[in-house]
């Protein structure tokens, strides 16, 4: 493991707050809520499926990808760059729609390939 540049952690499996690695999750998700929850507090628990969806989607040096990539073994396309990239479809298309259509249905195969 030593040749991959891999390093062991030794942490107890029923306490991870020993290691510390909680405390860096934690406090990346306290940012993220923070900046999207703003001053009424009390909303946080709208916000923490969106916050997690952030934190999981963002690219990590530490482990140079995604968790999201790390779990499902592919990258997350986010929804403004599905709609960027159909926006950029009918501009290139000069907004034909017979045009469009076709790179709609071109579009939407390659999302369903990636989602297989």
């Amino acid at each position: 493991m030593l040749k991959y540049g891999v390093t062991y952690r030794l942490s107890v499996t029923y306490h991870p707050q020993t290691s510390g690695q909680v405390k860096v999750t934690n406090r990346g998700l306290k940012r993220i809520l923070k900046r999207t929850v703003g001053k009424n507090r009390a909303l946080w628990s709208d916000k923490l499926e969106d916050a997690l969806w952030a934190f999981r989607t963002a690219f990590k040096t530490h482990i140079g990808c995604t968790p999201y990539r790390l779990v499902y073994r592919k990258s997350c396309h986010l929804p403004l760059e599905l709609e960027h990239k159909a926006f950029w479809a009918l501009k290139h298309a000069n907004f034909d729609l017979k045009t469009v259509g076709d790179h709609q249905k071109l579009q939407l195969n390659e999302l369903s390939e990636l989602r297989d």
